[in-house]
């Protein structure tokens, strides 16, 4: 059983980082290249990256629950007291997901959709993509600090024979 836990934890969070890494780095930038623009066209390569981001954040979340419940049933198996550590990095990367997830992207999705509405006033759709770039900054900032958070995570649970995990 704790061989299997620990395959359960060092797959999950390697499909997280990994997940974070490629999209961050490869998929989202890919939006924005030429070659979308051209195939798309601006708005809807912007609508098309707003899609991906909403399963990425769902990803994310669903990561970050299967980590929570790996810690407690890790936990509960081995009879160790629950790590405060570990426990509050996992509840900061859960919260910054929710905050870029459930609070900047629906923000950023209606800033996108005034950006491109040819009916919304011209000094409307200026105001749109000055807050989006704002927004979209606030978004990439708390991304980039939860994959650190993540990539934290991974270096714990990866850590052969450690037993800090297990500490407070």
């Amino acid at each position: 059983m704790n061989a299997f836990l620990r395959v359960v934890g060092v797959l999950n969070a390697s499909i997280w980082l990994g997940a974070s890494v490629f999209f961050t780095f490869l998929v989202g930038p890919a939006f924005f290249s030429d070659a979308m623009i051209t195939l798309l066209s601006r708005p809807y390569a912007g609508a098309a990256a707003q899609i991906v981001l909403e399963r990425y954040y769902t990803l994310h979340l669903v990561c970050g629950l299967i980590a929570l419940g790996h810690l407690v049933s890790e936990s509960l198996y081995l009879g160790r007291p629950l790590l405060r550590w570990s426990l509050s990095l996992l509840a900061a990367i859960l919260v910054l997901g929710l905050v870029g997830g459930m609070g900047i992207q629906p923000r950023l999705q209606q800033l996108h959709r005034v950006m491109v509405t040819a009916a919304a006033p011209e000094e409307e759709r200026a105001l749109a993509q000055r807050s989006f770039r704002i927004w979209h900054g606030v978004s990439q900032a708390i991304n980039l600090l939860a994959m650190a958070g993540v990539t934290v995570y991974v270096l714990r649970i990866t850590r052969q024979g450690d037993n800090s995990r297990y500490r407070r």
